[in-house]
């Protein structure tokens, strides 16, 4: 019992350590970037990466009639692809930067790009996004932003440095569901907010054990780290629902990870012996759960697998004193509905549809992407940079959603210690208007 207790002092100790460092990294508040316009103009777009992604990010920029100046990657094929995808569209051919894993720095140079596209490896973004800004641009970075609590300061203290937008391209925002059941959140349907869950449970085995794309650079990852890898598809619609950074903000989480099991028996059953994947050792836990605690007192579940046999699903759950909503398959419930307790489906609330759905939703699905989300995404933005208006989502909100990646790893090491959040907005949000994103 007493070898218990000092063990419990000494994680409850560390836990205490870890937290204070993360908030002594807080550099002063340069400049808000809270609810800060775009210039209303009709933005000039460069972009970084432009393998599996970037292309799909590409063909929905271009549906949504953006103009491309630039491309980057260092595979000539892919640039010289989006090349001609732009041609294609009507565009003039934009020039290639393809030398090396740095010549995005001179790209970012040019006077006539306005916002920049970043959707390469992880380990990217953060560099990627930096200098964009510190050359006068606005960028976008591909989920799940950045990987570091010490990244997570740097895009927020350069974004007000440079007074330029950092936004992640969370598409799970602009979900149809999501965007709906925010306005629904947002009406009061669901009462007070009490509890939500998010989740990515994706069967990702086959495409990470591949030789090319992703599995090039994403399995690596499980060699590194032990925790919630990829947060923000499940945990940004919650967000949202939640007005987090906008009145309430997340507190502190706790995390477990189970045993690593499913990528060892794939490598075992897929992958020839002498093959150089037979090197590694993953620590990665096949499923990581955290928890988080917001400061209001609701409660948010965050959920990751990757590595296992799963029915695709972001879960997708928020609950309140008057009903609830779950996804896959979606369904919904209000306290003293018509029929008594059981499951209604969402084609009785058209009404709260989102608008941009009902204007552009069938050219986004014809597009593909998720759905459609990446389209109305895309689309979203470059008419809120042609408005004059304020991105749905600021740099505020890619640091907090990114750095529960980080501070779930701390846990796990940690014996699921709580970890407290750092206060990116330095107690500048619970004054904000909910998200935009349901507008």
């Amino acid at each position: 019992m007493d070898i218990s207790r000092r063990k419990f002092v000494a994680l409850g100790a560390a836990s205490a350590a870890q937290a204070a460092v993360s908030q002594t990294k807080a550099p002063a508040m340069l400049h808000s970037m809270v609810d800060v316009p775009y210039e209303r103009k009709d933005p000039r777009v460069a972009f970084i990466g432009v393998g599996g992604r970037g292309t799909s990010l590409l063909k929905n920029v271009l549906a949504a009639e953006g103009k491309v100046v630039a491309i980057c990657d260092m595979d000539e094929d892919h640039a010289k692809r989006a090349q001609k995808m732009i041609t294609d569209a009507g565009q003039s051919s934009p020039e290639l930067y393809t030398h090396g894993d740095h010549d995005y720095e001179r790209m970012v140079q040019r006077d006539d790009v306005d916002l920049v596209l970043v959707a390469t490896p992880w380990t990217w973004h953060a560099p990627m996004a930096i200098a964009a800004m510190e050359h006068g641009k606005h960028v976008c970075i591909e989920v799940p932003g950045v990987r570091t609590l010490e990244e997570c300061w740097q895009i927020v203290h350069v974004s007000e440095k440079t007074r330029r937008h950092c936004m992640m391209l969370e598409n799970c925002c602009y979900g149809y569901n999501e965007t709906l059941v925010l306005r629904m959140a947002q009406a009061g349907r669901f009462g007070d907010l009490l509890w939500g869950e998010g989740a990515y449970l994706h069967d990702l085995r086959e495409e990470l054990f591949g030789n090319k794309g992703e599995g090039l650079w994403r399995r690596k990852e499980h060699t590194l780290r032990n925790g919630n890898l990829y947060p923000t598809h499940g945990l940004g619609p919650v967000a949202n629902y939640m007005e987090i950074n906008r009145g309430d903000s997340f507190s502190h989480l706790v995390s477990m990870s189970t045993i690593e099991r499913g990528f060892s028996e794939y490598r075992k059953e897929h992958v020839p012996v002498g093959d150089p994947k037979w090197q590694e050792r993953y620590k990665e836990g096949d499923f990581n759960i955290s928890l988080i605690k917001t400061s209001m007192g609701r409660t948010i579940t965050v959920k990751h697998d990757t590595s296992n046999p799963m029915v695709y699903s972001r879960v997708n759950t928020i609950a309140g004193t008057k009903g609830l909503f779950m996804d896959y398959p979606p369904r919904i419930y209000f306290d003293g509905q018509r029929g008594g307790e059981k499951w209604e489906s969402l084609d009785g609330f058209k009404e709260f549809e989102h608008p941009l759905w009902t204007r552009m939703g069938e050219i986004g699905k014809k597009l593909g992407g998720h759905g459609g989300m990446d389209f109305i995404m895309l689309y979203r933005l470059l008419e809120r940079f042609r408005n004059g208006q304020a991105p749905d989502m600021d740099v505020y909100d890619a640091a907090l959603w990114s750095s529960v990646g980080p501070l779930s790893i701390t846990s796990v090491a940690a014996g699921s210690a709580p970890q407290k959040f750092p206060d990116f907005l330095r107690g500048g949000g619970k004054d904000r208007k909910p998200s935009s994103v349901g507008a």
